[in-house]
């Protein structure tokens, strides 16, 4: 079933495939990427993202999900900026020595 499936999924377009199984009644819909959701106006519509600041740059991001009534939820603190650990977890959790973090990040492998 599965090479039947992709034979006939590959001849047609998502929107056609969508329409057909929608009129067949069969549960259906698109696999988004990340541009998709983020232009998509019942996403926006229902504000599943919101934007944060990060060093003083806009940021569009995830909103916290479920969308509650009572309880909605909000983005305090978008996470730690690239980087910010690396002399915790390479030097002080893996051992990694100063002139280590410094060699790597002279060699652009590190923040």
């Amino acid at each position: 079933i599965d090479d039947a499936l992709a034979q006939w999924c590959s001849a047609h377009n998502a929107a056609d495939i969508i329409s057909k199984l929608e009129g067949a009644r069969v549960p259906v819909g698109p696999i988004y990427s990340v541009a998709d959701m983020m232009t998509d106006p019942h996403y926006i519509a229902r504000g599943m993202f919101e934007t944060v600041e990060i060093d003083g740059e806009p940021l569009k991001i995830p909103a916290i999900m479920p969308k509650l009534s009572e309880t909605p939820g909000r983005t305090d603190w978008p996470g730690a900026k690239i980087g910010e650990h690396n002399a915790e977890i390479l030097g002080d959790l893996l051992g990694l020595s100063e002139k280590d973090l410094t060699d790597l990040s002279a060699d652009g492998i590190t923040c």
